[in-house]
């Protein structure tokens, strides 16, 4: 018998489709894993902006994740927009619980426009409970400088490796400059901090380019790469993605990228083999 592999996204929904749950499905299925969710949101939102936003009970939050824990173990765990306290707090203790591997964090903290999306002892949580057990985690300069009240981002990484943290990437994608876009990585086990270039794309539709970068790197490793091979990778599928929906107008506003632009097939393996 041969299985797929797995990757479980733990975020909020878009419903223009292009961020949140609806970009990891897409980010996810292209680079060839079975894609999971574990839906923590309803949002009402376009190219344009967010309308309104319905956090889903915590209730109903547990019960997915042992759904898909009891049966379909994912390899490779993404995190996203956790909507507010009741629901850190839920996806904290299941994790504590069943202690998966590979979990990747984007702290949805801060919007585009620099609004707080999540309560302080939401983020209290999220810090003190989630930090620790995640992989990696790929807060924006802006979430970065909530944390860590600092604009240096080597200052960040400082302050963010004593939360527990083992491995960072702050994010440069939002930053103001238009040639070039900065990433700075932290690797625990060799304790070197690297930075992480990219040609900027001209183009508007950046919306959900957060959100497909942590799951191209959940994906990623979940297909086995180690973890710098992973960011490197999953740079490079948002570049190509930007550059390649640079040109389509979608909406009005920020669209979305093109994460279909060199779909992989449906990924399989031996499982006999990890024995």
């Amino acid at each position: 018998m041969r299985t797929y592999y797995p990757v479980l996204s733990i975020a909020g929904s878009d419903s223009s489709g292009g961020a949140g749950i609806q970009a990891d499905i897409k980010t996810i299925s292209s680079i060839g894993c079975y894609a999971m969710t574990v839906i923590t949101s309803i949002t009402a939102q376009n190219t344009t902006g967010v309308r309104s936003i319905m956090p889903v009970t915590p209730a109903v939050v547990s019960d997915q994740i042992d759904m898909i824990m009891s049966d379909i173990p994912p390899m490779a765990i993404k995190i996203g927009m956790l909507c507010n306290t009741e629901i850190a707090a839920t996806v904290a203790t299941k994790l504590e619980h069943y202690k998966p591997s590979n979990i990747i964090l984007d702290p949805v903290m801060v919007s585009t426009s620099g609004s707080i999306l999540l309560e302080k002892n939401a983020i209290d949580i999220i810090v003190n409970r989630i930090f620790p057990l995640a992989t990696l985690i790929t807060p924006n300069r802006m979430e970065a400088e909530v944390l860590t009240k600092e604009t240096d981002p080597r200052l960040q990484l400082d302050i963010l490796r004593e939360t527990g943290c083992s491995n960072i990437l702050i994010k440069g994608g939002d930053s103001e400059r238009t040639d070039i876009k900065t990433d700075f990585l932290y690797v625990k086990t060799t304790n070197e901090t690297i930075e992480l270039n990219a040609d900027a794309v001209n183009t508007p539709n950046t919306h959900g380019t957060g959100c497909t970068l942590s799951s191209a790197i959940a994906s990623y490793l979940a297909l086995g790469h180690p973890l710098k091979e992973s960011v490197r990778l999953g740079k490079l599928y948002v570049t190509r993605a930007l550059e390649s929906g640079s040109w389509i107008t979608t909406g009005s506003g920020h669209g979305p990228v093109n994460h279909f632009f060199s779909p992989r097939r449906l990924k399989n393996f031996n499982p006999d083999r990890l024995i």
